[in-house]
């Protein structure tokens, strides 16, 4: 089904918050990544019929995080995103080579997808932007894939850090955490089958390992997608996943990103430094407490997934 079409690579993916200087500040500070308003690709086109400056990018490692304050992102006069009182992971942005033959995969392995104004994509061909209406843009259905992830052609994003010429993730800057690379983001779910029907069976992602996670309790697989890794994790009940998983059940939840670093030590001293808390720790691992980061759990370690294709 997927020949094709090749998902590229990770567009980004979608944090959403109450306050976009609230996070801005915390990537600088924690991270050592400076980020840029949207605003600054539209400077000189503006035509008052998209809204400018609901979403800031931020580099880190290879992941460009976008993160939208749902209040500023209206299409005629309606909130396109529900408001949130704390910040939380959303959705990811996939680029590919050929998005009508994405659509047609999707469709025929009975996802469910709508349009960029929330409106059900069921014609024959896939649909067009908001904005000028040129490019194709999509998005799958909760409901029937477990996460909602976006699609659209890859293009030279002007705020995407990973288009500068000769750009390698092992070449670029490892700031004060010492982040080398993305290990994998982690999607819960009670329903690893839907997630997996859309990642594998209709997008052409592989499973290379599945097993436990005893850091976060969970049975898991691993799916390389693109540039990335999905951890498609089934979280025991009980845990602090678990609790974050009800938040969006039935469907799934991005639970977090696991990024691995040079050094384990460096990373949570100064993590500390900038009064964030370690909720856990092993030999090779550590996550983050959720209330003093954002509300999200970042993991960090020093091991890629056994079998990871990007070793």
């Amino acid at each position: 089904m997927t020949e094709q079409f090749r998902i590229t690579r990770m567009y980004h993916p979608s944090f959403h918050a109450p306050d976009l200087g609230e996070v801005e500040a915390w990537f600088e500070r924690v991270f050592g990544a400076p980020s840029t308003n949207i605003y600054e690709t539209f400077k000189g086109r503006e035509t008052g019929n998209y809204p400018t400056n609901y979403s800031t990018f931020t580099p880190m490692a290879d992941v460009l995080m976008d993160t939208i304050q749902p209040t500023l992102y209206v299409l005629n006069g309606v909130q396109q995103y529900a408001s949130v009182d704390r910040p939380h992971l959303k959705t990811i942005g996939w680029f590919d080579d050929n998005p009508e033959a994405v659509y047609q995969a999707l469709r025929g392995a009975g996802v469910a997808m709508v349009d960029q104004f929330g409106k059900p994509a069921d014609s024959e061909q896939a649909p067009r932007s908001a904005g000028s209406g040129a490019m194709p843009i999509y998005f799958t259905t909760p409901e029937s894939a477990g996460l909602r992830h976006e699609f659209l052609p890859d293009f030279p994003f002007g705020l995407d850090h990973r288009n500068a010429p000769g750009w390698t993730a092992a070449a670029a800057p490892e700031g004060p955490l010492g982040l080398q690379l993305c290990a994998y983001h982690t999607l819960l779910t009670d329903d690893p089958v839907r997630a997996l029907h859309t990642l594998v069976d209709a997008l052409g992602g592989t499973v290379f390992h599945a097993g436990r996670d005893e850091v976060i309790g969970a049975d898991a697989s691993y799916v390389a997608l693109g540039d990335s890794v999905l951890q498609v994790a089934v979280p025991d009940q009980g845990t602090a996943a678990y609790a974050d998983w009800t938040t969006t059940a039935p469907n799934d939840t991005y639970h977090s990103l696991t990024f691995k670093v040079a050094d384990l030590d460096r990373a949570a001293e100064h993590l500390k430094s900038q009064g964030v808390g370690i909720r856990s720790r092993t030999e090779d691992f550590l996550v983050t407490d959720p209330d003093t980061s954002i509300n999200v759990p970042w993991g960090f370690t020093t091991h890629l997934v056994p079998g990871d294709p990007r070793a």
